[in-house]
């Protein structure tokens, strides 16, 4: 059973940054696949940003060009930097990874954007 624990949460003014951090007790190396996904109030979850199972990276469009996902094999860490923060961020972001048909979640880090 694989664990992941997310950390890096919290409140910041719109146009601020926060970088997130996903800690696996796996190895990330063997992962398929690993991502960061946000459930906003009333809304539905959706992929923020993710590596592939080929190594690439792949950005929500709302996301693009103002978060970096990034990761740290010898940590077993994934990382989500976020830059030029909008209050429409606001979500609980949620870690995902992969090995093989397993997927597993973090128990979600808050992220509220105030105006």
């Amino acid at each position: 059973q694989v664990q992941l624990v997310e950390s890096g949460g919290g409140l910041v003014q719109a146009g601020g940054s926060l970088r997130l951090s996903c800690a696996a007790s796996g190895t990330i190396s063997r992962a398929n696949t690993m991502g960061w996904h946000r459930q906003g109030p009333g809304k539905e979850r959706e992929l923020v940003a993710g590596f592939t199972s080929f190594g690439l990276t792949n950005y929500a469009d709302s996301v693009k060009g103002r978060f970096t996902i990034s990761r740290d094999n010898n940590k077993n860490t994934v990382y989500l930097q976020m830059n030029s923060l909008k209050p429409e961020d606001t979500a609980v972001y949620y870690c995902k990874m992969r090995w093989g048909t397993s997927a597993y979640w973090g128990q979600g880090t808050q992220v509220t954007v105030s105006s």
